[in-house]
């Protein structure tokens, strides 16, 4: 009885997604899942944002048929029940800049123009709306003598929606999860730590829920000649500019049911209570700078936490051509633990992310990512993450991911002995597409392990299994 109290609410809402009334139309969003689009850049330099009609539209962890540079998309058809809505340039583009929406992931990060968006869209007068959600209802069992088992539920609601506004572009984004539902102390993840489920004592082998707000964000952008664009983004919660996009936005790593144990290296600052980022796009750079609350969610899940902008970031992103997203970023954050709150942290990353369509309607996406986390004071640490996903078709989803990661909280100490962990992951999903825009996956996922005796791992292994709901 206590799983399904766990499991209901989030079904009931993603239910009430996937209704014919809210599925019948287009897709495509910033930060989603990027599934059936690829837009290409049109072949003349765009027109300015303000040029917007009304029921055009603009534009990421996430539908339209666009693979640029090849295809002249000016006049794009969306099927909306019987009607047609015709795509102009200008609603191809990103709410942050001249460039294709495809190329925006989470907060105000960047993944390759090629990879392919899924969700709902529709138009209502200036403003372009659109929706989307994936659910989880997961079973894992970790094994080893610090491991465990539990049913939970994850994943993501989004919502977008967007307008013309004084010659440049106004985006409003939401991001909501269902994790708070599952308790918490979240569900079993060995080799993960971070953040705490009753302010005294830090989670170690589990992964923390995600708060019921994962964004609540607006931006603002104006174009530079035709090529560039000033843009300002700000969020309670929102993502500050550092590191990759997190990990539920990626095209390697989105249909991955469970997170990365290197998620405290490269993306924990994706849900963060405050933040403003300014940023500058000219063609294929892009440069942006936060100043955030450095402070991790604290256990409370459902609510809306404040305090100061006491953190900064900076990024350089570089999409070379349309399969490809690099960036290198830096960070400075003031206290991002509770229970280690006279500790600073200072960090770097670096990423590569790569999408190739092939076929009819296949993908295949990969990412390498590294990050440092300094403690201050403290010890130097590293993580790294090599993932990757291949959808042949509709039908069926591959990944993989592997990881390294320099822990010293495993040992139950706050700055104990570091080890070097290691963890391997391989899984597949079956999709059963039961409409238009809607589809019910059956999924596993097994994963080994790799850390130094002292550790008492123990040599396990873990497996997953998962159905999900997914509007694409």
């Amino acid at each position: 009885m206590s799983a399904m109290r766990t499991i209901l609410p989030p079904l009931i809402l993603a239910a009430a997604l996937a209704s014919p009334a809210f599925a019948q139309d287009m897709s495509g969003m910033p930060g989603m899942e990027h599934e059936n689009a690829r837009p290409a850049p049109p072949d003349q330099p765009p027109p300015d944002h303000g040029a917007m009609d009304n029921g055009d539209m603009v534009h990421g962890s996430g539908a339209m048929d666009m693979d640029m540079p090849e295809t002249d998309h000016r006049n794009m058809d969306m099927p909306m029940g019987e009607q047609t809505i015709v795509l102009a340039d200008e609603m191809r583009r990103s709410p942050l800049g001249p460039y294709p929406f495809t190329r925006d992931g989470s907060g105000t990060s960047w993944v390759p123009d090629d990879s392919a968006m899924s969700g709902v869209m529709f138009s209502a007068g200036d403003w372009m709306l659109m929706g989307h959600a994936l659910i989880n209802v997961a079973y894992t069992d970790q094994g080893g003598p610090r491991g465990g088992e539990k049913a939970f539920v994850s994943g993501m609601l989004m919502g977008m929606a967007q307008r013309p506004l004084g010659g440049g572009t106004l985006g409003l984004r939401a991001m909501l999860s269902p994790d708070p539902f599952m308790g918490k102390r979240g569900y079993p993840l060995l080799m993960a730590v971070g953040e705490t489920a009753n302010g005294r004592d830090p989670l170690i082998d589990r992964q923390h829920p995600h708060d019921l707000f994962m964004e609540l964000a607006v931006s603002y952008s104006h174009p530079i000649g035709a090529m560039g664009s000033w843009f300002v983004y700000a969020g309670l919660p929102g993502e500050p500019a550092f590191g990759p996009p997190a990990f539920m936005h990626r095209a390697s790593g989105l249909d991955i049911v469970e997170a990365p144990i290197t998620h405290h290296w490269l993306d924990s600052t994706h849900i963060t209570f405050g933040v403003v980022t300014a940023g500058v796009t000219w063609d294929k750079w892009k440069v942006d700078a936060s100043r955030f609350r450095g402070r991790e969610p604290d256990q409370h899940r459902f609510d809306i936490e404040t305090g100061d902008l006491d953190s900064s970031s900076a990024r350089i992103s570089f999409n070379p051509t349309a399969n490809w997203a690099l960036q290198t970023s830096w960070a400075s954050i003031k206290s991002p633990e509770a229970l280690e709150p006279d500790h600073d942290e200072r960090r770097v990353s670096a990423s590569a992310m790569y999408v190739r369509p092939f076929g009819n309607g296949g993908t295949f996406a990969a990412t390498a990512a590294w990050a440092r986390k300094d403690k201050v004071p403290g010890p130097a640490l590293d993580g790294a993450l090599v993932e990757a996903e291949l959808m042949p078709d509709d039908t069926w989803t591959l990944f993989t991911r592997s990881e390294q990661v320099q822990q010293d909280e495993l040992g139950g100490e706050e700055h104990g002995p570091i080890y070097t962990v290691r963890k391997l992951s391989l899984g597949a999903i079956r999709d059963f597409r039961v409409a238009e825009k809607v589809k019910i996956g059956l999924g596993a996922q097994v994963s080994a392990f790799d850390a130094p005796d002292a550790l008492g791992y123990d040599s396990p292994t873990a497996a997953t299994v998962f159905l999900r709901l997914k509007i694409d």
